[in-house]
């Protein structure tokens, strides 16, 4: 083991190609994870051809970076644009726009940058310590434990949304039923499609997505404008004070400390929830299917709980921020634990991941620890060193990307409908998925104008065709009863948490209402 180890070190430490690899990795996740519309996942999957001729290691090394890089990426049109560059993202897109439209969006790009850096430390200490271990856990999962788990990502939702929650439900159900278009995995007649073939895949949440959250600000800021209302240009960065020395510490690194110095305080502060959501994510990550969106969200609610300023939540909370990057970048490392030990893949990266493996001969599984110790320990070092090298880059990009805030509205806004427009074509090449980025830009112009939060709705989307596949999957075996949803220890404990969950969400709703009710009285 130590041999191993010490191979490993010197293989990935002492070797230039290898860091080579890893730095252009990282700055190619930062430039397409910045793009909205382009994923971690298409950033894998354009790498592929180029590992035919390179090593297992270092192939394995850029793909763990160029993910990282690519999921802290995805915040940077999160905080200026309003797009969420990865569906994780969407969790707190209000929390960090609300930064941006005080001038302030340096704060949640730095939070974010940290969230990940430590979130993918923690990530890749629990995959060191606790893999084989978590994979046990992982295997004991059902279909029951899956629906569970679902509803749980979607309780989420509402949890952290703002405003009342029968609109946060509201929204959800319409995420739900968005969801049913096209071809389920447990039917063979198409649904809501209306004679359209492009609907039998169902309705693809990236366009979706980009529609929701892009499309719908540009409306917004359009329609104000031709009301004639006097919208000022998004607020440049306010200058920080520096301090007194020579030109590299003024222009390196005071602005540096200045972006980490309430980030690092705030991490420091909140050592509990640290740990909580770097845990969270690690646990979700190790799931198939689940991965660093629902980790994102199921971290933010318990953030949001547990907090002592919950109003702040959806506008303008740096510790949701915090809580939510730091559970989706510690999913990164756990979505490989179940492709290392049982060939399952995580998510759709991994999917890739063992692709590359069998291309390389090398079979994932149990044996992948006794045969390739080096190749393991080589993973875990390439996962530290990506998250270290993502916070030089990660700044470089947080100081490049500043300069959109300081665009006038007039050029900024069909710049971002032009980046909704390439967002959208891009998955697949379809302009009807240029279609469905502006019917969704629509409903969310429309429901925003309604108080109706949107996250709950692209949750929903993304959760609704695996909700209902685990539903009929457990019914179905069970003939009809519903035992089986609880006959299970794990599934059990998920099933009364849901509960749980709701009903505490119901008695403080109720609460609230009658608080109100009861001031209302009293000032008139």
């Amino acid at each position: 083991m130590l041999e191993a180890l010490i191979e490993a070190l010197q293989l990935i430490v002492l070797s230039p190609s290898i860091w080579m690899v890893i730095i252009l990795s990282a700055i190619y996740g930062i430039f397409l994870g910045a793009v909205p519309g382009l994923t971690a996942t298409m950033a894998v999957a354009l790498f592929v051809p180029i590992t035919y001729w390179m090593d297992p290691v270092p192939a394995l090394a850029g793909i763990a970076t160029m993910t990282a890089c690519a999921i802290f990426a995805g915040d940077i049109p999160t905080t200026l644009l309003r797009i969420p560059g990865t569906p994780a993202s969407a969790a707190y897109v209000d929390d960090a726009y609300a930064f941006t439209r005080r001038g302030q969006s340096e704060k949640p790009l730095g939070m974010a940058l940290m969230g990940s850096v430590t979130g993918g430390l923690f990530g890749a200490v629990i995959l060191i310590l606790l893999g084989g271990q978590l994979a046990r856990v992982a295997s004991m999962f059902s279909v029951a434990e899956y629906f569970w788990l679902y509803l749980l990502g979607l309780s989420s939702a509402v949890v952290v949304a703002r405003g009342p929650v029968l609109k946060s439900l509201l929204g959800l159900l319409i995420g739900l039923f968005l969801a049913l278009v096209g071809l389920s995995a447990v039917h063979t007649e198409a649904r809501f499609t209306f004679g359209l073939p492009q609907l039998y895949q169902g309705i693809s949440f990236i366009p979706a997505m980009i529609g929701l959250f892009g499309l719908s600000e540009v409306l917004r800021n359009v329609m104000n404008i031709r009301k004639k209302r006097s919208i000022p240009d998004t607020p440049a960065d306010k200058k920080e004070e520096t301090e007194e020395g020579g030109w590299l510490k003024r222009s390196m690194w005071t602005p540096f400390v200045s972006i980490f110095r309430a980030p690092v305080r705030l991490i420091t502060r909140r050592k509990g929830d640290f740990l909580r959501s770097g845990f969270i994510g690690s646990v979700t990550g190790m799931l198939p299917g689940a991965g660093a969106d629902m980790g994102s969200w199921i971290s933010l609610a318990a953030s949001k709980r547990s907090s002592k300023n919950p109003g702040e939540y959806g506008k303008g909370s740096l510790e949701g921020i915090a809580d939510a990057t730091t559970a989706n970048s510690s999913a990164l490392a756990g979505t490989w634990i179940p492709a290392l030990v049982f060939g399952i893949p995580g998510d759709s990266i991994t999917a890739i991941v063992i692709g590359v493996l069998l291309m390389k001969n090398l079979n994932p599984g149990p044996e992948i620890f006794a045969n390739q110790p080096v190749l393991v320990y080589s993973i875990y070092l390439a996962f530290i060193i990506a998250n270290l090298v993502l916070l030089v880059v990660g700044y470089v990009a947080i100081k490049t990307g500043r300069f959109v805030i300081k665009i006038p509205q007039k050029i900024l806004l069909p710049v971002i409908l032009l980046f909704c427009i390439i967002g959208s074509f891009a998955i697949q090449g379809s302009y009807f998925d240029v279609g469905i980025m502006l019917g969704m830009g629509l409903l969310g112009f429309v429901l925003e104008r309604r108080s109706i939060p949107l996250g709950p709705v692209v949750l929903g989307i993304i959760l609704g065709g695996p909700l209902e596949e685990r539903f009929i999957q457990t019914v179905t075996g069970s003939e009809g009863i519903i035992w089986p949803f609880f006959n299970r220890p794990v599934a059990a404990l998920l099933g009364i948490g849901f509960l749980l969950l709701w009903g505490w969400t119901a008695w403080s709703n109720r609460k609230d209402q009658s608080g109100n009710g009861d001031k209302d009285a009293s000032q008139q």
